[in-house]
């Protein structure tokens, strides 16, 4: 479904280049959870901007469902981000003014998918919450809600920054959870990057990065 083939990513600061990426190569497939581990300053947050089509790699190909990303104009690779990704960030970025139903259907009507908002409200737990706002929630209730929007628009790549950087340790363990059902529950390929060691037991694939390269891979069977 998704391929990384030799991706490298530099930068100019000032008058050196810096390479953030070293010959990076892996296959994603959908339906299951792929987990990215390296400490800060590995590379990570970069692989998924480019991932995420917010960013294009300097050397190599990425491929996804036989189309290459990284020969779309500005105005595809936009499409792309609209209609194949959905994002999940630390922070949340939910619209303040905005019930949590509300920040739900604001991306579903993207797709024009709006009924399934209160389905997927329900899904992470929170049908009872519809009506506040995010200030009247909690972090991981935030953070619920975040994923529930992400879903509502029917993305095939499912990304996601250090979703529980925010949380306590028994609320990230149930994002976790959360995202590990909607990668078989949706049928998409998530991906999630993060330094903590104790989520590669949520993986279905663990791709170790070290100084920009990927350093290891383990892969669980399929059940």
């Amino acid at each position: 479904m998704i391929s990384f083939k030799n991706i490298s990513k530099t930068y100019q600061v000032g008058d050196q280049e810096v390479k953030v990426l070293d010959d990076v190569s892996f296959t994603i497939e959908k339906g299951r959870f792929t987990v990215i581990l390296g400490p800060s300053g590995s590379g990570k947050s970069t692989l998924l901007n480019l991932l995420g089509g917010m960013d294009r790699a300097s050397k190599g190909t990425f491929i996804f469902e036989g189309k290459d990303i990284t020969a779309l104009n500005d105005k595809a690779l936009s499409d792309y981000r609209k209609e194949v990704v959905g994002f999940v960030f630390q922070f949340y970025n939910l619209i303040p003014s905005l019930t949590a139903l509300e920040n739900i259907s604001i991306a579903a009507q993207l797709t024009g998918n709006t009924a399934q908002s209160e389905v997927l409200l329900d899904k992470v737990g929170l049908s009872h919450r519809k009506n506040n706002f995010p200030s009247q929630l909690s972090g991981g209730e935030m953070q619920r809600v975040s994923i529930a929007r992400a879903l509502a628009k029917k993305p095939k790549l499912l990304l996601c920054d250090e979703p529980t950087g925010a949380l306590d340790s028994k609320t990230g363990q149930h994002i976790m959870q959360l995202l590990q059902e909607a990668s078989k529950d949706e049928d998409v390929a998530v991906v999630l990057v993060t330094h903590n060691t104790e989520f590669k037991a949520f993986g279905d694939t663990i791709i170790y990065l070290k100084d920009g390269k990927i350093s290891s891979i383990d892969h669980k069977q399929s059940v």
